[in-house]
């Protein structure tokens, strides 16, 4: 009986110790800055202080297979996730877009859009900071650059960084202005 008795002390002493240092699980909060994605705002190219919706976009990853857009939109602010494994991303941008349903209106899986295509390449280095047990690592994205593959009819006419050496480590500013 003693032994028994010892042995639920023993138990429950250590246990009260074990339980007491514990921490509670860690939970990465939903406001906690994790990989930030690229901003770009659209500005009117003949009036250059204005900013211009985009009408009528589908945004699209290249090297992918998803769209960034959910079909045909309409946008004052493009934000485009950059690739964390590689250090360069393309879009394909297509303006003034249309569904073309090849023919087969009842078969969508030959559906492309039409309209009026750029390719934007955004080239960049990459950097982890740790943000926190919970969380774990971030990428951040030094000398990002952005680039408009020339084509017969660009839409996009220029694009301007907003920094010297421009950075993505937040999304709480733009980091391009484009030009259409």
């Amino acid at each position: 009986m003693k032994k028994i008795s010892l042995l639920l002390i023993l138990i429950t002493v250590f246990g009260v110790g074990i339980t007491l240092s514990c921490e509670p699980d860690d939970i990465c909060s939903e406001a906690t800055a994790t990989t930030p994605s690229l901003i770009i705002d659209p500005y009117d190219v003949s009036s250059t202080d204005d900013i211009k919706a985009i009408t009528k976009i589908v945004i699209g990853g290249i090297d992918n297979d998803y769209a960034l857009t959910d079909g045909i939109v309409s946008l004052s602010q493009i934000i485009l996730p950059l690739k964390t494994d590689a250090n360069t991303t393309q879009y394909i941008l297509i303006k003034d877009a249309v569904l073309n349903d090849n023919g087969t209106p009842d078969d969508s899986i030959d559906d492309f859009y039409d309209g009026n295509s750029d390719i934007i390449t955004i080239n960049y280095s990459r950097e982890e900071v740790y943000v926190s047990r919970a969380c774990g690592y971030k990428t951040i994205y030094k000398n990002v650059t952005l680039t408009i593959e020339p084509d017969s009819d660009n839409w996009i006419k220029s694009r301007q960084p907003l920094n010297e050496n421009q950075s993505v480590e937040d999304e709480t500013e733009t980091h391009f202005n484009i030009f259409h």
